[in-house]
């Protein structure tokens, strides 16, 4: 069954102006499938596949780097050097988009333009130094949202590497989330375990949480 896309959607998804579908219906460029009594525009999946497959193909590949907190800055200049470096060797064009931001966070700036641009199709290959770097967490859905868009996510070093502390900082997040959901002897539970992931993490470095346990917030 074919799938109707108001203007604004379809606009949004070929990366146009709503008023350039108006133009292109004007001058007989691409007339909608059909137009309500009320006077809409809808356009069909079988204009989409046209569209994306003769628009000018000006999409560009994104190297997206990310560290977890402003301690890893250095190793954030060392993620853009190499992905740069991939990149100029593939000799197309590029842009590089950083976040500092932990894995489980997808409400980063950085990540949220990344897929804004994504799904209009702006965007024809994201490349990332590892998996992670992305997302600790649903970098699937990520990457099928992008080949609805025939966006390609390409991982440069497939090494499962992550840093200890940053994916305990990860862990020791989600924890704390649900903990804030619950009562009496589960949340104690549940706040004992984050007080051992942190005591493991730091036996034997001088340096000091920043978590702290104690205070939730209810969603």
């Amino acid at each position: 069954m074919s799938k109707y896309y108001s203007i604004h959607e379809f606009s949004r998804i070929i990366g146009v102006s709503a008023q350039t579908l108006r133009n292109w219906d004007a001058n007989g460029k691409l007339h909608p499938h059909h137009i309500t009594v009320s006077g809409y525009r809808y356009y069909s999946d079988e204009q989409l596949n046209q569209v994306i497959n003769v628009k000018p193909k000006n999409r560009i590949t994104i190297g997206y780097c990310r560290v977890s907190s402003h301690k890893q800055k250095d190793d954030l200049e060392r993620q853009i050097d190499n992905v740069k470096t991939y990149l100029l060797a593939k000799g197309r064009p590029f842009e590089i988009i950083s976040d500092i931001g932990s894995g489980i966070n997808y409400k980063k700036k950085g990540l949220q333009d990344l897929l804004r641009r994504i799904s209009q199709n702006q965007v024809e290959k994201v490349v990332v130094l590892y998996k992670d770097r992305l997302l600790r967490f649903g970098f699937e859905l990520i990457e099928y949202i992008a080949s609805l868009y025939n966006c390609e996510i390409e991982i440069m070093d497939h090494t499962e590497k992550s840093e200890q502390q940053e994916l305990v900082e990860d862990l020791v997040q989600i924890i704390t989330v649900f903990s804030c959901k619950l009562q009496g002897k589960r949340a104690n539970k549940a706040r004992k375990l984050i007080r051992e992931l942190i005591q493991e993490e730091t036996d034997g470095k001088s340096h000091k949480s920043n978590v702290d346990t104690k205070q939730c917030t209810e969603n």
